[in-house]
């Protein structure tokens, strides 16, 4: 019998997705981020609006600010960030700001993507950092939880 082996990629994005489920479970947008450096977690986090009231309560920001307590310091560099949902503006702002070096996400947001379905603020050249992207990964199960929490919104 052989064991599958699975990648990286698959390995921390299965993270973000626990994540999002925390999210999902107590009526939150279920959107899960981790961050690594040299393949060991150092943040994460889930959505968090509409519990804390706060706007800037993003997956991708509670990863950042904990990742960051980590290392006892504001740049990230040599990190990846695996996101169940491709970031927004504000948070593809946040990944530039804290100089995350390569974003992974699942499943693509056609209506406020920042990392190449509405625009790519990741890769413009006129900013003073880019990060890579790699997208699709765990895509289905991604984007299966989104659609299930916001059937289920709805159906209340």
């Amino acid at each position: 019998m052989h064991l599958l082996e699975v990648s990286v990629e698959d390995r921390f994005m299965r993270m973000a997705l626990e994540e999002a489920r925390k999210a999902y479970k107590i009526g939150e947008v279920p959107v899960g981020a981790i961050i690594t450096k040299d393949d060991v977690v150092i943040g994460r986090g889930h959505n968090l609006r509409e519990k804390n009231g706060d706007a800037l309560a993003h997956a991708e920001l509670i990863a950042i600010k904990g990742a960051c307590e980590n290392v006892q310091g504001w740049r990230l560099t040599g990190c990846t960030m695996y996101v169940t949902i491709e970031p927004c503006p504000m948070c593809a702002g946040a990944i530039i700001q804290s100089r995350i070096d390569k974003v992974v996400f699942g499943a693509t947001d056609l209506k406020a993507g920042a990392c190449g379905s509405v625009f790519n603020l990741l890769q413009m050249d006129k900013l003073n950092h880019q990060s890579e992207i790699v997208k699709g990964i765990l895509e289905h199960e991604c984007s299966t939880l989104m659609k299930e929490f916001f059937r289920e919104l709805r159906a209340k």
